[in-house]
């Protein structure tokens, strides 16, 4: 039987249909979301703009130093003042706050659904193919549906940020909380612990290794994603690698990409050093 003689499955008129009737209905919801969204980025860049340079990275070698040590903290400031020398200040800072809230917003439902599915079995069942869909999925499809949504800008960048980078957040805290050893639930249980007690003062404390390893993950795919999400007007050094694509300047986007090599170094060993802290 010829494959062409065969009815098509419309999935694309559904998808369509779907995507119509969520715009026309709840449209007004996700654009007073984007506005006051976006006004909480374009305030966090402008406030950090407003301080000198020098300053920010002082601070954020700081908070380095602390939260990693001495030698990130000196890789921090070196990073830093080579991406201000190569004029980048601006989309570096753009690009940092979009991964910063993308990841807040990715860990606070990512978390929730992690430790759901690790307590409930039908959870699980529900959530985790769920996951292997959203893994799955090419990245360039979430940022389709955004744009309904949200419009172009920063907001529909953050939102498939978010939906890209959640997998590792929910998947790493369902693990962990599986991986308490069963010894120490049943003394939890002996000792009359409720189910609460026991997820707050037990499973979470010991299974907080692991879910720092999915927040580096959820990090590191969040500023992938912010890069991607360019393409929709998301801003940051995406679009220094996006204009130099369109340019065809390839020392224009080594050196946009340079920029994202040391902020993703950056960031992940601060992100390491909380996880084994």
């Amino acid at each position: 039987m010829d494959a062409l003689s065969v009815p098509k499955l419309p999935l694309d008129e559904w998808t369509d249909q779907a995507l119509d009737f969520l715009t026309e209905n709840f449209s007004f919801l996700t654009k007073a979301i984007s506005e006051h969204l976006e006004n909480i980025i374009v305030n966090i860049v402008d406030g950090l703009m407003y301080f000198p340079p020098w300053i920010v990275i002082a601070l954020f070698s700081l908070i380095a130093w602390k939260i990693a040590g001495r030698k990130v903290s000196i890789f921090t400031a070196i990073g830093f003042c080579l991406l201000w020398n190569l004029r980048l200040w601006e989309p570096t800072l753009e690009t940092l706050t979009l991964v910063i809230v993308a990841t807040l917003m990715a860990v606070l439902l990512g978390i929730p659904m992690g430790i759901l599915a690790a307590l409930s079995r039908t959870g699980y069942r529900i959530i985790m193919p769920l996951m292997d869909f959203m893994q799955t999925m090419p990245a360039f499809v979430y940022l389709i549906p955004a744009i309904p949504f949200f419009g172009l800008g920063a907001v529909s960048a953050i939102f498939s940020t978010v939906v890209f980078a959640m997998p590792p957040a929910i998947r790493l805290t369902c693990l962990g909380i599986k991986q308490v050893p069963p010894e120490l639930i049943e003394a939890a249980d002996a000792f009359g612990s409720t189910r609460s007690q026991k997820l707050f003062k037990v499973q979470l404390p010991l299974a907080i290794p692991t879910i720092m390893a999915g927040i580096n993950q959820t990090i590191m795919l969040a500023l992938s994603m912010v890069v991607i999400a360019a393409m929709i007007g998301a801003g940051g050094l995406g679009a220094e690698v996006w204009k130099a694509i369109q340019r065809l300047e390839p020392g224009m986007g080594f050196q946009a990409g340079i920029a994202i090599v040391i902020l993703a170094m950056i960031l992940d060993r601060i992100s390491q050093k909380m996880g084994q802290k």
